[in-house]
This record gives structure tokens, C-alpha cells and sequence, in this order.
């Protein structure tokens, strides 16, 4: 299809845009067909069909290989997780500590740096593959061979509001788009009637450091941006309680569209096609949103297997957080984040939970035991539903923690060298990769950083990370900057 078509002197601008054609020729019939494939399920393909439609930015792509997943579950440690007492377990800790550490170290975010710590978890080797996890995540540790743990992620920052942007932008401050705002910009969703890319909150958890920019679509389309949904809330998502009636609400709405496309035509501006895809989601999530958060549905056993009956009430509300994760993916919605609750005992700050500087056995334990059982049941829950194989599961915070103490029995924050894991979506379970060393202090055996995380989920998206770009401010940015390669030797 032309971008533009030569006119005549009665168009002051000289060109025909694509909506404007199908407007005025053959009365109008074009434009109407549009509308009827608009009105479709047709999002997760935004090149062909928006693109053609003038709905898209010429650089989306639909795939460029085939993909392995589908969907994308983020499940975000906030705070900073030790590796050295989860998924990289190091015996030297035991035989030097209380010593002196034995290398330069380096200074840390509050440089009240002590001896050598042991892990007070014991480490277990798990499944077919011995994968070793630590008695913090027993239930995780039954489904090892479902896992590949990346020991040797590294960061270029040392704070939480930083950490967490570089984790979820590839840049370590405000105004890129997140992980979850590229996924949904480049493939879309799969259900018109809910956003491609959400944010769970529950039992009172609050976005991490940083704020909401985490979440936000930068410079992508604004319907590219992250929705929170409150999963033990109602309304759970705040503003899409219309004070009018349905049938009013849509006479609004399209008044407001018709004015919208009347400025189109002549401005032909991206933002307002991106304000119409969210004025009419949003409109349709007044009925999709409930239903998707009504567990009452859910057997049982399977509401058990989550942890929803738990007395712990953190743990209920993760494991709430991880069933309606697997009810977007059955929706089709694809990029999901989940936020930890910050009740735990013994956890850190409301916003990091996981940022244990004192107190790190009893803080760990508390905030390992709200997210195990429910992690380890989505993972089975998905598996058995034939959900896993197309979706990807992260797991991840923004740093590690050193091997030495922070006061006696903390531990400061660590960007040299940390473990993540993934599991589904075409990795390979059973899998460690990389190497801290001997103290689990720097990583030594195939470093990598985010932007090798990012690379290699887009890739098991079929997307080249290179290729998905999106000019602003006179560059192709991309969520992997220039940097990034596959981590191939995980896969599949």
C-alpha cells in the first residue's frame, strides 16, 4: 500500500494519507472495512494489520524467527536478592568465616563492610540435573530441572532507584521504555480487551524505587505502557469505573473518537492513534478486568496448590498474584510483572523488600517464603496446563549481596556478580551458567548484564533485539542500547 497518494490543487497538502483515501473513495466502503478489522482481535500482528492500517510505526516488527514464547512472566525480587544464600552456593563462605576478606573490596552503597559471612541456608542438590538451591526455596528446589540460573548477571549500579531502571530499561534512570513496554509495542497482545503488558500488585505492595516510570511506554505509543491491576482489590484497576452508563460512556467515547480521527486526518500524529487504542481498551476492561480477577472459579486444589488459603496473608496475596498471572497468559496478555508484599517480618523498606543491610536470615526467610509455594506452583500449574513451553518466566532483583557482612549479620548491596533464573518458554531446565568466584564476589565465567537478559528474551520472543528499534531524538533506540548478545547456552 502507498504511504501517500499524489492530489490535486483542492488539497492544500498536496498528498492523500492512507485513512483520507479510504475515507473519500468508493464511498467510503474502505474505511468502514478497517473499522470491521479494527473491531477484531487482530493486535498480536502490528505490522501487518496496523501498520497497513496507518495504526503502527513502520518499524514494528511482527517476527523475524520463530519464536519459542509467547508470553512473559516477570517475577521482580525487588530489593536485592543474596545469590550466595539462593541459587550460587559457596562453600568458602563456610571455611572463612569471620575472617578478613582476602581481595580488595570494593566500596559498597553504605561501606560498612565486615569480615567474611557464611550462609546461614543450607544448600541441596535438586532433581535429575543436581541443580543446588538453598532451604529458602524448597518448593522452587522440587522443580530445579525446570530452571536455568544465570550466575554471573552483572550491573553497572550500586542503588535501588538505579538498579531497578537499569533492570527494567537498560538504562539506569527515567524516560526509557520498560522490558514489558517493548514486548507489547513490538508483538502486541493477543485480547483486544486487556492491556499487552501489566503490573500485579497485592496485599498492599508498592511499586519499587523509582516509581511507576518503571512501568512506563518512554517514548514508545502510549498503549504500549504497563497497567497496574490490584488482584485483591475492587476496582482493581482504579479508573475504569465509569460514573455513566455504559450506553452514555459509549456515545462519549465516540464523540471523542470522531474528533480524534477528524485531527488525524490532517495531523496524521501517532500519539492520537495511541490515545484512541487507549480510550477504547480501557473501555473494554470494565467488563474484562473483573472477570479475569474472579477466582471464584478456580477449584479448590488448585486455589491450595497457590497458597491461597495460607494464614500467612503474604503469601496469599502472592500466590493470588501468581494464579491471575496464568489467567492473563490464558488471555492472552503478554508481558506480566508481579510485585512482592512487603509485610514479610523482618523485610526491608515497603518499596525492597528484599534489601536486607541487618537481620539478613530472618529477612530472606520471611520474604522466600511468601514467593516460593506460589512460584513453584505457577511454574507446575502452567507446565500441566501445556501453558510452560510458550511462556517465559523471570526471576530476578536488581543486584545480589556481598559475601562479607554489613554489620554482623547483613549484607550490603552487590552489582559485581548475581544469579537470575528463567524457566519455560524454550530455556533449558536443569541449566547454571556463568561462575562467580570462589566468594561469589565477582563473576569470572561468561559475565553478562541485562541487556544479554533482554536479548535473549526478546529472541525466544522471535525478535532480534537489534531490529526492534524506534527513532527518537534523531536515533534507533532499542531496549538493548548497543549492547546485548543471546544467551544461546541456555536455550533449548
Amino acid at each position: 500500500m502507498f504511504d501517500k497518494v499524489t492530489f490535486n490543487k483542492a488539497n492544500t497538502r498536496g498528498v492523500l494519507t492512507r485513512r483520507q483515501m479510504l475515507r473519500q473513495t468508493s464511498t467510503g466502503f474502505g474505511l468502514l472495512a478497517l473499522q470491521a478489522m479494527m473491531s477484531q482481535g487482530g493486535y498480536a500482528m502490528p505490522l501487518e494489520s496496523a501498520k497497513s492500517s496507518g495504526m503502527a510505526d513502520d518499524k514494528v516488527p511482527v517476527s523475524h524467527h520463530a519464536a519459542k514464547a509467547k508470553h512473559v512472566i516477570f517475577c521482580y525480587m525487588s530489593g536485592g536478592v543474596s545469590h550466595v544464600d539462593s541459587f550460587d552456593p559457596k562453600p568458602r563462605l563456610q571455611q572463612e568465616n569471620g575472617k578478613p576478606m582476602p581481595m580488595k573490596v570494593e566500596r559498597t552503597q553504605f561501606n560498612q563492610n565486615g569480615n567474611v559471612m557464611a550462609s546461614p541456608f543450607k544448600f541441596k542438590q535438586w532433581g535429575e540435573s543436581g541443580l543446588p538451591i538453598s532451604s529458602m526455596f524448597p518448593k522452587i528446589g522440587e522443580l530445579a530441572d525446570e530452571l536455568a540460573v544465570v550466575r554471573s548477571m552483572t550491573t553497572a549500579v550500586n542503588e535501588h532507584a538505579q538498579g531497578n531502571y537499569a533492570m527494567h530499561t537498560g538504562f539506569p534512570f527515567i524516560g526509557h521504555p520498560s522490558a514489558g513496554a517493548w514486548c507489547n509495542y513490538g508483538l502486541g497482545t493477543e485480547n483486544e480487551n486487556l492491556p499487552g503488558f501489566v503490573v500485579l500488585q497485592s496485599g498492599g505492595a508498592v511499586v519499587p524505587h523509582g516509581g511507576v516510570g518503571l512501568f512506563s511506554n518512554g517514548f514508545l505509543p502510549a498503549q504500549s505502557q504497563g497497567s497496574i491491576i490490584q488482584a485483591d482489590r475492587s476496582p482493581a484497576v482504579g479508573n475504569i469505573r465509569p460514573s455513566l452508563s455504559l450506553r452514555d460512556q459509549r456515545k462519549h467515547l465516540d464523540l471523542i473518537q470522531r474528533l480524534d480521527e477528524s485531527y488525524q486526518a490532517s495531523a496524521n500524529h501517532a500519539g492520537v492513534e495511541a490515545a484512541i487504542r487507549n480510550y477504547e481498551t480501557a473501555f473494554e476492561m470494565q467488563t474484562a478486568v473483573p472477570e479475569i480477577c474472579d477466582l471464584s472459579k478456580e477449584t479448590e486444589a488448585t486455589r491450595e496448590m497457590y497458597g491461597l488459603n495460607s494464614a500467612e496473608s503474604d503469601k496469599a496475596a502472592y500466590g493470588r498474584q501468581c494464579l491471575l498471572a496464568r489467567r492473563l497468559v490464558e488471555s492472552g496478555v503478554r508481558f506480566i510483572e508481579l510485585s512482592c508484599i512487603t509485610k514479610g517480618i523482618g523485610a526491608g523498606g515497603a518499596a525492597n523488600p528484599w534489601d536486607q543491610h541487618g537481620a539478613l536470615e530472618k529477612g530472606h526467610g520471611a520474604m522466600a517464603n511468601q514467593v516460593d509455594q506460589p512460584i513453584a506452583a505457577l511454574i507446575a500449574d502452567l507446565k500441566q496446563r501445556g501453558l510452560l513451553d510458550d511462556t517465559l518466566i523471570i526471576w530476578a532483583g536488581e543486584f545480589g549481596r556481598t559475601p562479607f557482612s554489613q554489620g554482623s549479620n547483613g549484607r550490603d548491596h552487590n552489582p559485581f556478580g548475581f544469579s537470575v533464573w528463567m524457566a519455560g518458554g524454550g530455556v533449558k531446565g536443569g541449566t547454571a551458567y556463568g561462575a562467580t568466584d570462589e566468594f561469589g564476589y565477582h563473576a569470572v565465567e561468561n559475565p553478562c548484564n541485562v541487556y544479554d537478559l533482554w536479548a535473549t528474551v526478546l529472541h525466544q520472543l522471535g525478535i532480534d533485539h537489534e531490529r526492534l528499534t524506534y527513532r527518537y531524538a534523531g536515533r534507533d533506540v532499542r531496549l538493548t542500547d548497543v549492547h546485548g548478545n543471546v544467551l544461546h547456552d541456555i536455550l533449548a
